[in-house]
């Protein structure tokens, strides 16, 4: 069995994390020759590629399993220090987490405040794509769509979080498939599957062509209640602005629930279990249970 160099690996973790092999150097206090000849005695170990040396550089699928054995070895290193109180304030234990901007701007911060000890580095991503981040080692736990663990992972339902069709009581609204809409990002398909399931069955496509794209949770908010489209809110945002008149529901029989998981390492680390358990009471009265 080959073994992997710690120093190694843990180059790689840099080149990764500092998204170019001359910071990566900068970070490690080494030369950048020195970077690419321990990420070449790597890949000759290995007998793999393990990134593409493009801008930025882009991990492999054998790279991304190298990058994930990294993060884990140097969570456990950091957790054993801490253990053995070795560590200092300045040194606290770091978790690389991914989160969907929603789950960000209403329910999840409430959990990172339980955990004071250590110091979060949040990776945001739409719900469907943070699985992608646990793949490729860029973070340690998600909130996710993604009911099927990713390898090497667990997974624990926490519950759903609820949308409304709202919009600005003067909007001129005709109907979700031909009325302006207001989008996220370009992952974001939940006002196309509310078009289409909808009574007025939009086609295929899904909402309007005519589309806003605001990839900022409060700059989406203000630019439905300012009557640029209608949109999705997530539930604790909506009731407000409805009793406030900010807003109007334009469907009061019908919501959209996005059920959510929390997938993590299988690792014993006592950092991210606190996190979990934490994470989970939240969701626990935040989301809608089944």
């Amino acid at each position: 069995m080959t073994d992997l160099p710690a120093d190694h690996v843990r180059t790689l973790l840099a080149v990764v994390d500092a998204g170019t092999f001359d910071a990566a150097a900068a970070a490690l206090h080494v030369t950048p020759s020195a970077v690419s000849q321990r990420i070449k005695s790597l890949e000759q170990r290995t007998g793999r590629v393990l990134l593409l040396r493009t801008k930025p550089i882009q991990l492999t699928d054998s790279g991304q399993v190298v990058v994930r054995f990294a993060r884990q070895l140097t969570q456990l290193s950091l957790d054993a220090q801490a253990e053995l109180g070795l560590t200092t304030a300045d040194q606290p234990t770091r978790l690389p987490i991914a989160v969907n901007a929603d789950s960000l701007a209403t329910w999840f911060l409430p959990a990172l405040t339980q955990v004071p000890s250590v110091a979060f580095e949040l990776h945001r991503a739409d719900e469907g794509h943070t699985a992608q981040l646990l793949r490729e080692g860029l973070v340690m736990a998600a909130v996710t769509s993604t009911p099927d663990p990713v390898s090497g992972c667990s997974v624990r339902p926490l519950g759903s979080l609820r949308y409304l069709a709202c919009a600005s009581p003067s909007f001129p609204f005709q109907s979700f498939s031909t009325s302006p809409v207001i989008y996220f990002d370009r992952h974001d398909a939940l006002q196309d599957r509310f078009a289409s399931a909808g009574p007025d069955q939009a086609p295929p496509s899904g909402a309007s062509p005519f589309r806003h794209q605001i990839p900022s949770f409060t700059a989406y908010l203000a630019a439905v209640s300012a009557g640029m489209g209608w949109g999705l809110i997530p539930l604790s945002h909506a009731l407000p602005a409805f009793t406030a008149g900010t807003l109007v529901n334009l469907a009061p029989t019908r919501h959209m629930d996005v059920p959510l998981f929390w997938q993590q390492w299988k690792l014993h680390s006592p950092a991210l279990a606190a996190l979990a358990q934490s994470v989970a009471t939240t969701a626990a009265t935040a989301l809608v249970q089944a």
